[in-house]
């Protein structure tokens, strides 16, 4: 089993959000020499929102190992970004890079646009992008910060896809990300728990209405994830010991998440769909 950081880490904050890998101690496991692809996913086209860092970063590099073209939709991380379309193109797959804000409708035709202009087509969409922030009581989260949160994490993925859809066939798959907290949400995420539920039920929704269109809709709920997010929207001293809740008593790196995704976009998980798949280090689901 492979041997993954576990806490405590090093107290540490990045400002400002959504924070950078090159900044993190220890740096997230990617994958980079452990994922082993084997053409599940071979000539398919796929986007990934939040694809420069965490877990669409992981998700990146296991599509294109696998055989997919990516793009890759991020805000304003170009570094990582471009990294995380160098891990792509080494796999021999193209890469495409979208910066801009999914909070904006128009960018999220854009980017379907793009994909279907560079790749000829859409198959895989991971809605994966997501904005939360920590407070300690409602009085302390202002209209515009629920407003944020709302319009990246569910407002985004709506638009991705409505624009996305004339253009999926029929084994296409939609994989959205949700979180443990649609199910046990922690108090001081109330607005990003809030969206993350709302995730769950779009899933489920969805998944029901393209059935007949042979289109599979499934979310992946996480429990803690190493990824620059964390650092760069928690307090240092929740920092230091983040994962250590969960029955494995360590965050997940996001290298561990990736396989998840491959198996919800390959073809062989053909009768999964509107399924809620838990990856959270050994706490159920309620």
């Amino acid at each position: 089993m492979p041997d993954f950081p576990t806490p405590p880490f090093s107290r540490q904050k990045q400002i400002p959000m959504p924070g950078r890998d090159a900044e993190m101690d220890p740096r997230p496991d990617y994958g980079e020499t452990s994922y082993r692809g084997s053409g599940r996913l071979a000539g398919r086209k796929a986007i990934i929102t939040g694809g420069d860092s965490g877990i669409g970063k992981a998700v990146a590099l296991a599509f294109a190992r696998e055989g997919a073209d990516v793009l890759i939709s991020y805000y304003d991380e170009h570094d990582d970004a471009r990294e995380a379309g160098r891990l792509v193109e080494e796999a021999g797959r193209k890469a495409v890079l979208v910066p801009g804000d999914i909070k904006d409708p128009a960018h999220c035709r854009a980017i379907v646009e793009k994909a279907v202009a560079a790749f000829g087509g859409v198959d895989i969409l991971v809605n994966n992008a997501a904005h939360q922030a920590t407070f300690q009581s409602p009085e302390e989260i202002s209209d515009e910060e629920w407003d944020v949160t709302f319009r990246t994490n569910i407002h985004a993925m709506f638009y991705l896809t409505k624009a996305a859809l004339p253009h999926l066939r029929p084994g296409s798959a939609i994989v959205n990300t949700t979180s443990i907290n649609a199910d046990t949400p922690s108090p001081q995420l109330l607005a990003y728990a809030t969206t993350k539920g709302a995730i769950q039920n779009f899933t489920g929704g969805l998944a029901q209405l393209l059935a007949e269109k042979g289109i599979r809709v499934n979310c992946v709920a996480p429990g803690p994830v190493w990824t620059p997010l964390i650092p760069s929207t928690m307090p240092p001293e929740k920092v230091e010991n983040f994962g250590k809740q969960v029955p494995m008593q360590r965050p997940a790196q996001p290298c561990e998440l990736a396989p998840v995704y491959v198996m919800l976009a390959a073809e062989e998980a053909s009768y999964v769909s509107g399924a809620t798949v838990a990856v959270t280090g050994g706490k159920p689901l309620i």
